[in-house]
């Protein structure tokens, strides 16, 4: 970690998705550096466990809320409490979102509705409403979380992959609007992440592919936090991974999706030959 990176002010960071593997890496690795953290996850219990342990272990202040970022009321209550409580913030770090993997019309409509209100409707609220609380007159960093998959069109994942196409843009044009006011904004956009159990098998039935473009949730963590802090862009963990999308942007779009769509549908069929999807 370079220690130079980070100002003298008190930061207190706000990460939404805390309760996982990613969120959960972040919250770790803000406050190792000494910053307090406000945390928010539909797992409160989770949430709870995290916090004791992140106060046992760095002494920082930890703040929690159990929100569902899919629900406008629930979302309120969360922005509400930012306010009652006078917290002020100096990061915002979206780490939220869901994918459900499959065929579109193999899906339900509840879960294409999910994707869009986490991934897009959850983010881009969070990062309206979350801006009047910054910390002024010091720099605000906002990271959001989007992916790889965000530079292509994807088969079989095809919703998540459009929703996370629309986040980097809607990043890169808000970094420029909000550059003014001190205000910078971070694209993240890894690969494949053993975060779950789920995305364990997932990344195992790629093979060779799968292993060399994985990354480990810790080190993405820190990377990206100094990057945020930085100023940079867009943050792509991994060589190979840049790589990838360097490659990727050479190629016509009609022809990435062929391409993407044999690979995935082959490792769909190893995933469900394995147990791991209906």
């Amino acid at each position: 970690m370079n220690k130079n990176l980070t100002p003298t002010y008190q930061h207190t960071a706000l990460i939404s998705g805390a309760a996982g593997g990613l969120g959960k890496a972040f919250a770790v690795e803000c406050a190792s550096r000494g910053w307090d953290v406000f945390l928010t996850d539909t797992a409160d219990g989770a949430l709870q466990t995290l916090a004791e342990g992140l106060r046992n272990s760095y002494g920082v202040k930890v703040h929690t809320h159990s929100c569902d970022l899919t629900d406008q009321a629930s979302r309120q209550t969360l922005f509400d409490r930012l306010g009652g409580d006078g917290i002020t913030l100096t990061e915002l770090i979206n780490v939220a979102g869901v994918d459900h993997e499959g065929l579109f019309f193999d899906q339900t409509a509840r879960q294409i509705q999910t994707i869009i209100r986490l991934n897009v409707e959850g983010t881009l609220t969070m990062i309206h409403e979350i801006l009047p609380h910054r910390m002024k007159e010091t720099p605000f960093h906002i990271i959001n979380v989007c992916s790889l998959a965000g530079f292509y069109p994807m088969p079989v994942k095809a919703t998540y992959a459009a929703s996370k196409r629309f986040l980097l843009d809607f990043s890169l044009a808000l970094r420029e609007e909000v550059r003014p006011l001190g205000v910078t904004v971070t694209a993240l956009c890894p690969a494949g992440m053993p975060t779950n159990e789920e995305c364990r098998r997932s990344i195992e039935s790629q093979g060779l592919a799968g292993q060399l473009t994985t990354m480990d949730v810790g080190r993405v963590a820190n990377q990206t936090i100094n990057a945020a802090l930085a100023g940079k862009a867009v943050v792509i963990p991994g060589e190979m991974n840049r790589w990838l999308q360097r490659l990727g942007a050479l190629v016509p779009r009609t022809i990435l999706a062929k391409l993407i769509a044999g690979r995935w549908m082959t490792t769909r069929r190893r995933v469900v030959l394995q147990g791991g999807l209906p």
